[in-house]
């Protein structure tokens, strides 16, 4: 297992996530905790320190099993992390409740990770406000030692991670970012490991494999990987293209069974980055991938001024290529959530004013109507 240096700690540099444990019937809040304790303790017989887990996991039951799990191993063998969950915004005045409760689901006196959990455009307002108290909480327990090390995690845009950066970086101490080879210009993960860069702030990663979907591809998209590296498996560049990222630390993989778990230890055995021209050469690819799932929208905005309605035309048509390509998820939703409806897709006329205009000559009307039936 390789290692990688946090102040004065060596964490694993995979991570156990657990928001995808193995479950029983398809059912999401049922964990098979025999099938996850057994990938636990190979994870751990293998090197794996760090576990990852938050209060919404498996409809709340990923906490109260991981407590159970890694009660069976000394406290000072693994490093645990969980999150307050602000993507909830009914939670943003049981800050304390919640804390308390997840040091008894986890069985444990205090929480080496701690994290602002999902800081996106629908919570940002109520994580900053202070009549909350959720900051000052948060710093008071780190004081007194019941939280060991405080971050937080986005899925929101860059400009919302600079507001909470503006207000609360100083004390921040890692950052929990979705990143992977596709997301480095689709989701701006480049501008983003940047801004953490400025702040001195190292990177954990979540969403290595984008849900799978990179352990997944077609053998049209694997064919330029395996011609680059024959022996590495398909999973494994998403983990060498993080490996090649400096400031990444931590990188968490959520597995939902021992197969993958090996798989993944077997990769995390060496350090092998990618070359100057493999990254290249991996990056166009993914455009490449992308650009034959969503609609090339360059967000030229000469669509807007035409738009009736007043629609953020590349903005929409930003979260519909997400959509798309993802096959679902909830990011475009979570991102829509702070528009008024009247500014979502299904506001749409399709009244092709805009394509009028448009120097791609994009079917946006065509997409709007697409995006609102996927939602």
């Amino acid at each position: 297992m390789i290692y990688k240096k946090f102040q004065n700690l060596n964490l694993s540099a995979l991570g156990m996530g657990t928001m995808r444990l193995p479950v029983i019937d398809g059912d999401d809040s049922r964990i098979d905790e025999a099938a996850a304790e057994k990938m636990a303790a190979y994870a751990i017989e293998h090197g794996v320190n760090y576990f990852d887990t938050a209060w919404g996991y498996h409809g709340g039951q990923s906490e109260l099993v991981m407590g159970r799990i890694l009660k069976k191993y000394p406290r000072d063998s693994f490093y645990l992390a969980t999150k307050f969950p602000g993507y909830d915004l009914s939670n943003m005045d049981k800050v304390e409740e919640i804390f308390e409760k997840q040091l008894e689901k986890c069985q444990v006196e205090y929480f080496d990770f701690y994290l602002f959990h999902n800081v996106c455009e629908m919570n940002i307002d109520a994580y900053l406000d202070p009549k909350y108290g959720i900051y000052d909480y948060l710093t008071r327990q780190r004081k007194e030692g019941r939280i060991r090390h405080l971050g937080f995690s986005v899925h929101g845009s860059l400009d919302v991670m600079k507001r909470f950066l503006d207000a609360y970086g100083d004390a921040m101490e890692f950052c929990q970012i979705q990143l992977n080879y596709i997301d480095w210009s689709f989701q701006n993960g480049r501008e983003k490991v940047a801004l953490l860069d400025s702040y001195h702030i190292p990177v954990w990663v979540m969403e290595p494999l984008r849900g799978g979907r990179l352990a997944r591809l077609s053998e049209a998209e694997s064919a330029p990987l395996k011609e680059m590296r024959p022996e590495e498996p398909v999973p494994a560049w998403a983990f060498r293209f993080l490996q090649s990222i400096p400031s990444v630390t931590m990188i968490l993989s959520g597995m939902s069974d021992l197969e993958q778990m090996k798989a993944n230890i077997a990769t995390f055995r060496t350090d092998a980055p990618l070359s100057g021209s493999e990254m290249d050469r991996l990056l166009a690819h993914a455009q490449d991938m992308v650009r034959k799932a969503g609609v090339p929208c360059t967000a030229c905005h000469y669509c807007v001024s035409h738009c009736p309605q007043g629609l953020d035309i590349p903005g929409l048509l930003a979260l519909y290529n997400e959509h798309a390509f993802t096959g679902g998820g909830f990011i475009a939703p979570m991102a829509l959530s702070a528009l008024p409806k009247d500014k979502w897709p299904s506001a749409c006329l399709g009244c092709r004013s805009c394509e009028a205009v448009c120097p791609q000559q994009l079917k946006i009307s065509e997409a709007m109507a697409d995006f609102a039936s996927r939602l």
